[in-house]
């Protein structure tokens, strides 16, 4: 068995992981963004402590750890969701845990765990994004992970998609992050509402699934749809993937979501490249993708 941990923007996850891809127990929490000033210590604390307690209940060979932001075999290089930069977490880690221990792109792990297991799984060639506080993405391309030679790459979520647009945390402007993740759409429901970060994510959906097509939710979910289908539309043209499929917690929207943004890429794209039967499935392991694929 394994231990597979799911560092994303705003959580922290952690489970064991059998032989079969199962996830036989788990614990995770939020990270709140006053957290994230001491965010190292804080993953290092949660990350070790429930360790050892796995450790007493079941027979461990390795850790894997899904990250967002760019990293190497033992370093986040850069996590700006994180905002951590230049961090060896494997080195720091091994002080306390006495495992073989990988680390990986929280997205490449919940696509690598899709194609074997979920979405993506009947498809040679496909592109896998993960909507949460950023967007990450990741792509099959002849049933293997397409990866750069020094450092993963396809840091999707950081082309740019509006020339001076929005400031990304990254640095840039017009990155696609900063339009389409839905940490973005969210915000700016609750903006239009006049609430706080305190109304969470289950009480906008619910709004949504009632007064969807209402103002001012319908020209914010339109003008959301818009720049994600744009974004992805960008990403299918390059790629030509037979599926597309989405996870974090676009998962949960769903139902508002998904047909929209299928008519919104089919109509982008049929110019181009005739895609009229634009294959985009949503991720059947939803958020325990990166917890099972950091161990693939």
């Amino acid at each position: 068995m394994k231990i597979g941990i799911d560092l994303g923007g705003s959580h922290i996850a952690i489970g064991v992981i059998n032989n079969d891809g199962k996830i036989l127990e788990k614990e995770e929490r939020r990270i709140l963004q006053k957290e994230k000033r001491n965010v190292k210590e804080i993953v290092k604390l949660y990350i070790t402590e429930h360790t050892e307690e796995f450790l007493k209940k079941y027979k461990i060979k390795e850790m894997g750890i899904a990250i967002p932001g760019t990293v190497t075999k033992d370093t986040i290089l850069k996590s700006v969701n994180l905002n951590i930069e230049n961090y060896n977490i494997v080195d720091d880690l091994k002080e306390k845990i006495n495992l073989p221990i990988k680390i990986r792109n929280d997205a490449k792990c919940a696509a690598l765990a899709e194609h074997k297991y979920g979405c993506i799984s009947k498809s040679e060639n496909a592109l896998f994004l993960t909507l949460g506080t950023g967007i990450g993405g990741a792509v099959i391309y002849n049933n293997d992970l397409l990866e750069a030679k020094e450092v993963p790459g396809f840091e999707v979520g950081h082309m740019v998609i509006e020339k001076d647009g929005k400031l990304c945390k990254c640095g840039n402007k017009g990155c696609f992050e900063a339009y389409s993740s839905m940490k973005v759409l969210k915000n700016n429901l609750r903006d239009a509402l006049g609430v706080d970060q305190s109304t969470r994510g289950e009480e906008l959906l619910q709004m949504l699934r009632e007064k969807g097509e209402e103002e001012p939710f319908k020209s914010i979910v339109d003008t959301y749809v818009e720049y994600l289908a744009i974004g992805i539309s960008n990403l299918i043209n390059i790629f030509e993937p037979s599926i597309i499929g989405i996870g974090g917690s676009f998962v949960y929207f769903e139902d508002v979501l998904l047909e929209k943004l299928k008519d919104r890429i089919i109509k982008l794209n049929l110019l181009f490249n005739k895609r009229e039967n634009v294959k985009i499935y949503t991720a059947l392991l939803g958020n325990d993708a990166g917890i099972i694929g950091s161990v693939l």
